[in-house]
């Protein structure tokens, strides 16, 4: 995933769409439109690099998507995508107009991705984010994968590599003007990410949330 080419929380806002991309976003309902200037004024943690991306059409009449990277020096230690959906006529399966789908995902050492109890533990830190935040929400869904790989032959000499991926979307409730709170929807989804990634609580607020003691060491960048 490519480092973003400037942090929200130096100040630094998104790059600006591409023309097209900024065409669409003009035609788009006022409601989308200022969800998503919410996003991109959103200010982040300083390890958390993130940039726009393309977002999918299929999903809904409207999206918009960003990927995230927790870096650490040069090191990366978590990764992920949100993505903002919306569909002025309502989605019985959402019980609303908006949507917030998320992928997320980290290097785990392979004692800890054994833990049965790990795929539970990592749906509360979604559910525990969004609640720490004060943030109401409905219809979550999402899976919790854990992945083992393990190499023979000419790759014998890499170690056995462990990864835990969170895939999940929920309803963010709207608020005033039909627009939900998507920046502390951000700032949630970000807290996620430091915490699968193993960094410390960025709040007191926070330090009741359990991170992962034992991640696999960062990937080089």
């Amino acid at each position: 995933m490519a480092a973003a080419q400037g942090r929200l929380s130096d100040g630094a806002g998104m790059d600006d769409p591409k023309e097209g991309e900024r065409d669409a976003m003009e035609a788009a309902p006022l409601p989308f439109r200022a969800a998503v200037d919410a996003l991109r004024a959103a200010r982040l943690r300083p390890q958390i690099e993130i940039d726009p991306t393309k977002a999918p059409r299929r999903l809904a009449p409207f999206a918009y998507a960003l990927e995230a990277t927790v870096v650490d020096g040069e090191e990366d230690l978590a990764d992920g995508r949100l993505i903002l959906l919306h569909d002025p006529a309502g989605h019985d399966a959402w019980q609303g107009s908006f949507r917030m789908v998320t992928l997320v995902r980290a290097e785990l050492e392979p004692e800890m991705a054994s833990d049965p109890l790990l795929p539970d533990v990592c749906w509360s830190w979604l559910t525990g984010a969004l609640q720490a935040r004060g943030l109401s929400y409905g219809e979550p869904s999402g899976t919790v994968t854990r992945a083992s790989s393990h190499y023979f032959g000419g790759l014998s000499e890499r170690p056995p590599a462990s990864q835990i991926e969170i895939r999940a979307s929920w309803t963010p409730r709207e608020g005033l003007g039909g627009v939900p709170d998507t920046a502390s929807h951000l700032a949630s989804w970000c807290d996620l990410l430091a915490q699968i990634a193993g960094l410390p609580p960025a709040a007191p607020g926070d330090a009741s949330v359990v991170t992962l003691p034992q991640r696999r060491g960062p990937q080089s960048r």
